[in-house]
């Protein structure tokens, strides 16, 4: 059994995951049936960087096997209002009690090594930088569609589904924190 590592990356060596958030892209790409064309702008130019940048706080966790990343899990607080935009209105406003929400924006596991419990590690280590911030009652994860897996690995984690936007391109999970208490 190989041993994984475990490191935080600061958001200033965001640039050590850019080859897996690329990667993530096109693995999205190629599972999905609706709108698959839409992926072919999104970029760690586009959609990582930016999202550093408009988030309060940012956690990036790589998975190491030896010098070689495995996987990696980004997540953020943000301005509820940064997840309105000209691309999409992921949620509807009003229903987040405060200013800011949680998101686990980019979960990613390179072939050869899923199912081996690396994305649990990542969740639960996510989660809890999560669930560390007091004024955040709403936790986000989007997923894109064809990716099954994804989605039964956060619902069996205790997200539940809210709705899909973009005609189904995104199915938008979400966990309130009174839905956990």
């Amino acid at each position: 059994m190989m041993a994984i590592r475990y490191e935080l990356i600061p958001d200033e060596q965001m640039d050590t995951v850019k080859h897996l958030c690329n990667e993530l892209m096109a693995y999205q790409k190629s599972l999905a049936t609706i709108r698959p064309e839409l992926f072919d702008g999104m970029s760690f130019e586009t959609r990582m960087i930016p999202s550093v940048k408009n988030a309060k706080a940012n956690q990036i966790i790589a998975a190491m096997d030896g010098d070689e990343l495995v996987g990696y899990v980004y997540s953020n607080v943000s301005p509820k209002e940064v997840y309105s935009n000209d691309f999409a209105v992921f949620f509807d406003m009003d229903s987040v009690k405060g200013s800011d929400v949680g998101c686990l924006s980019q979960f990613y596991i390179k072939d050869g090594y899923r199912s081996m419990g690396i994305g649990t590690v990542l969740f639960e280590k996510s989660k809890r930088w999560l669930d560390s911030y007091d004024g955040i009652d709403d936790q986000f994860i989007y997923v894109s569609n064809g990716n099954d897996a994804a989605l039964n690995f956060y619902i069996s984690k205790g997200f539940k589904i809210s709705h899909q936007i973009l005609d189904g391109f995104i199915t938008v999970l979400r966990n309130t924190k009174s839905d956990s208490k």
